[in-house]
């Protein structure tokens, strides 16, 4: 199984979830985050006093796959959140050891 780690623009999180839906993927969190990269963040004025956002805000997804699914996952995120300007996100993929539905007591693959 896959960890899939994707932060995205926040407008983009519809479009992404519904290419998600299309390829098979059952479930994914979502989470409001804030962090910069190549943006730095920007400066905007507010009541005529300028000032710097230094965290830009970004949706982050964690969705877990079976192996097999992980390249089309990731594949339908860069199609759907892409803008082509810079902040569009990043992709981050790992290795799951094990997984349990808490109320069923179902394991891995099983518990997706």
């Amino acid at each position: 199984m896959k960890l899939i780690i994707a932060t995205i623009k926040p407008f983009r999180l519809d479009q992404v979830r519904e290419a998600l839906t299309e390829i098979g993927v059952r479930g994914m969190m979502v989470s409001e985050i804030k962090g910069f990269g190549a943006q730095s963040g920007h400066t905007e004025i507010y009541r005529g006093a300028e000032y710097t956002v230094n965290f830009v805000p970004k949706i982050r997804l964690d969705i877990v796959v079976p192996d097999a699914m992980a390249d089309q996952v990731t594949d339908a995120i860069v199609k759907s959140a892409a803008t082509g300007k810079i902040g569009d996100g990043k992709i981050f993929t790992l290795d799951v050891e094990n997984a349990v539905r808490v109320r069923t007591g179902e394991t891995n693959e099983d518990a997706l």
